[in-house]
């Protein structure tokens, strides 16, 4: 229940950034509100590392890249 109320502040919060980044003058933005935004994984909400190419976490990362489901990813060999 915790991370679902997080996963909605989250959107909220990302969803304010935008609006101030299309327009700055109507949308007031402290600059420690864009600061404390927290990343957070698309598929489990996870907040700690988050890639921000993929929008996922590392754990999520690496079961859908070994799965195959991220084109040009593959597990190093060497």
């Amino acid at each position: 229940m915790a991370t679902d109320a997080k996963n909605v502040r989250f959107r909220k919060q990302m969803a304010k950034l935008e609006a101030h980044k299309r327009q700055p003058d109507k949308v007031k933005m402290l600059p420690r509100e864009k600061i404390r935004i927290r990343r957070r994984c698309r598929l489990c909400g996870r907040p700690r590392a988050v890639y921000r190419k993929f929008g996922i976490c590392r754990i999520c990362f690496r079961d859908l890249a070994s799965s195959g489901l991220i084109p040009g990813v593959q597990k190093a060999s060497w």
